[in-house]
């Protein structure tokens, strides 16, 4: 920890820091975490201390990233309070090149015997590279999950600069293939899926997509974050009885 700190006057110190849900109030991680950047966003000033800490972690990456992207900007350019913003989201380093009062600096890490040294030091410009698998190696996780992690994001960053390869994969499904990296099919399925082989349609299968309509319009109509456990409890009732009525 630092030793000393010299700092002016401040109206207020706003935090959030932190991942914890709230269960008792029935609210997610994310929700929690978005309610406290909002009272942040609402009420800091220019005379303001904020001290943020991976904004936007709780949800889908390109979500999150717009959100953390959106929230630095605005404590920037409109609000302009000082911020120490930690952050996991390389593109924010880009910030810097737009407004001349952001400034990037990360934490120094030394690599040493295939393992990493956390020096404790503050360095100017941003980060080179993330040690996510180095730190999961130092806190016990078992090299074979790690040596697994190591092939599927060398993958991920040979197609990470491929927008057309990626829309034709399908993560959530290649994770799974004997392979283990996204993306590493050596066979194809033979249902006719993916083949560009048109699926022939009965009449039967066109009848139950049209009993399962009312089922998907109120999946659509659900907020996740702003259910109570309650609430949560009596919409799976619903959501069986609407099945079973398509059924």
């Amino acid at each position: 920890p630092a030793e000393r700190c010299v700092l002016g006057p401040v109206d207020r110190i706003f935090t959030r820091i932190g991942a914890s849900d709230d269960l008792a109030g029935g609210r997610s991680t994310f929700m929690v975490e978005m309610t406290e950047a909002a009272n942040i966003l609402h009420h800091a000033s220019d005379q303001s201390l904020v001290l943020l800490d991976e904004i936007g972690r709780g949800t889908g990456t390109f979500d999150g990233l717009a959100l953390a992207w959106a929230t630095a900007a605005a404590l920037a350019e409109r609000i302009r309070a000082m911020t120490l913003f930690a952050t996991h989201y390389f593109e924010l380093t880009e910030l810097a090149q737009h407004m001349p009062f952001v400034a990037n600096v990360h934490l120094d890490v030394r690599e040493h015997a295939g393992s990493i040294v956390f020096m404790h030091r503050v360095e100017p410009g941003p980060a080179n590279r993330s040690y996510g698998l180095q730190v999961a190696q130092l806190a016990g996780v078992p090299g074979r999950i790690i040596d697994h992690a190591r092939r599927i994001l060398a993958r991920l960053e040979r197609d990470s600069g491929n927008p057309d390869d990626r829309l034709r994969r399908s993560p959530q499904l290649d994770m799974f293939d004997p392979g283990g990296v996204p993306g590493d099919r050596d066979d194809q399925r033979h249902d006719g899926l993916g083949s560009g082989a048109p699926a022939s349609v009965s009449t039967d299968d066109t009848r139950n997509e049209t009993g399962l309509e009312p089922l998907r319009a109120r999946l659509r109509e659900i907020q996740p974050d702003e259910l109570t456990p309650r609430a949560a409890l009596d919409l799976v009732y619903e959501l069986k009885t609407l099945l079973r009525e398509a059924e």
